[in-house]
């Protein structure tokens, strides 16, 4: 049959038989998740935005399908994208059932919990800079973990933290956060590229990381308190209802 359609594969010998061998070669792909930090941080990062997605969707007056299915999406979509963009696939979500089980738990919390939840400080804004900050590092890392560029590890970090945000928005009908006049992106870029700046010095553990996280929060939330965000175009500015 090889023959027969001009193939030809290397033999091997055994038994005093020539048989042939397989010319197919499996490339392993690297696993972030195996990293027990990395799982936690990635697990935490879903459940703070599957809450933020969930207090969205109570907010906007949805049913229980609709709070548990915007809570998937938020906490879900950016690691999705990522996975996928890395070729990574299946995604650890489709690959890990803890996933999905987070994504739930958020999402009920929010729907039964969200009075006591809205009681609080700005809760949705708390959990989303907390998914923020944990996204961003974990999707920079991950990055690494597949060999690509500093310049595309940060990237990847800044969609995996506001990919899932964006869709929440789009979802209620809202301009997204990222594109508005709020920190939102840049404070993921600065998580990120901490992270890939300490693994360029050789500092591959946990401090790169919590630093990447911590510092991306508090720019966040500084930036939340004291109203800082980018310029719009100098046309735009003195107009009224800006």
């Amino acid at each position: 049959m090889d023959a027969a359609m001009g193939l030809s594969l290397p033999l091997r010998q055994r038994h005093g038989r020539a048989h042939p061998v397989s010319c197919v070669t499996m490339t392993a792909m690297p696993d972030a998740h195996g990293s027990t930090l990395m799982l936690v941080l990635d697990l935490a990062g879903t459940f703070a935005f599957a809450l933020s997605g969930g207090l969205a969707a109570v907010r906007a007056r949805l049913d229980l399908y609709g709070v548990v299915v915007l809570a998937g999406v938020v906490g879900l979509v950016g690691g999705i994208i990522r996975d996928i963009l890395l070729g990574a696939l299946p995604p650890a979500t489709f690959s890990d059932w803890r996933y999905l089980a987070t994504v739930a738990a958020g999402g009920l919390a929010a729907f039964f919990a969200g009075p006591t939840l809205e009681r609080l400080s700005g809760p949705l804004n708390v959990f989303d800079a907390a998914g923020l900050s944990l996204f961003c590092v974990t999707g920079a890392t991950k990055a690494l973990a597949f060999d690509v560029g500093p310049a595309q590890a940060v990237l990847l970090g800044v969609i995996t933290a506001t990919g899932g945000g964006m869709v929440r928005d789009v979802l209620v009908r809202e301009v997204p956060t990222v594109f508005r006049q709020e920190l939102y992106a840049v404070p993921a870029l600065i998580g990120a590229a901490i992270v890939v700046a300490a693994s360029s010095l050789g500092h591959h553990g946990a401090a790169a990381a919590l630093a990447g996280a911590v510092v991306c929060f508090l720019i966040r939330m500084v930036g939340l308190r004291f109203g800082l965000g980018l310029p719009t175009a100098p046309s735009q500015r003195d107009k009224p209802g800006e």
